[in-house]
């Protein structure tokens, strides 16, 4: 198993990114368990706030890192909670306390105003000094409920019904979510660049 720092305290991110990455040989290790404190998301954007992440865990951990910034998009919301949406109802609010301020902001919302998708953005890097970050993004469409359901997942999952679902990301196993999921996605495409770059390929004589 190759070892990769996952730059995140978040332990529902370690749990469903290594379901994935253990299959593919890597073995993911949350900078919590390696006394690693998070760096300052400064970022105006998931790709910024992810690379910002990465090259920190890369630096302090002198491992190969991987870090991904994620978040709930409502359009009717100009993209809120969006880059935020860890701090949506305050700096160190709980998932609980945010899920509540989305719920109390959307109630007069109805129909297609309660559309909603999860987005991530994945940055891996060789060492704290790769000059060539391999990125990677994914999105998982969906609706915003009524009222918080299912025990699972973290983050806004109680609320967010996947398109076409009859239950709420909270009520999906790890294993259902690393299916489809943003962050399911993004992470196949980037253990795609991964292997272009580890074995790329000769050009042909048409190109």
């Amino acid at each position: 198993m190759i070892p990769v720092l996952l730059a995140t305290a978040n332990a529902g991110k370690v749990r469903e990114m290594q379901a994935i990455w253990s299959a593919q040989g890597y073995q993911l290790r949350g900078q919590g368990e390696l006394g690693i404190e998070s760096v300052a998301e400064t970022g105006l954007t998931f790709v910024e706030n992810a690379l910002l992440k990465a090259r920190h865990g890369a630096s302090q951990s002198g491992m190969a890192a991987l870090a991904e910034d994620s978040g709930l998009c409502v359009p009717a919301l100009h993209g809120a909670p969006g880059l935020y949406s860890a701090r949506y109802a305050g700096e160190n609010a709980s998932d609980s306390e945010n899920n509540t301020l989305l719920l109390q902001t959307m109630a007069a919302f109805q129909g297609q105003a309660r559309a909603a998708y999860y987005v991530t953005c994945m940055v891996f890097l060789d060492s704290a000094e790769d000059s060539s970050p391999l990125v990677a993004q994914g999105f998982w469409s969906g609706h915003i409920g009524v009222a918080p359901q299912g025990e699972g997942g973290f983050g806004y999952d109680p609320l967010f019904w996947p398109l076409g679902s009859e239950r709420s990301a909270a009520q999906w196993s790890v294993a259902e979510k690393n299916q489809v999921s943003h962050r399911a996605l993004a992470t196949r495409r980037l253990l795609q660049l991964l292997a272009e770059r580890q074995a790329p390929q000769p050009l042909s004589e048409s190109d």
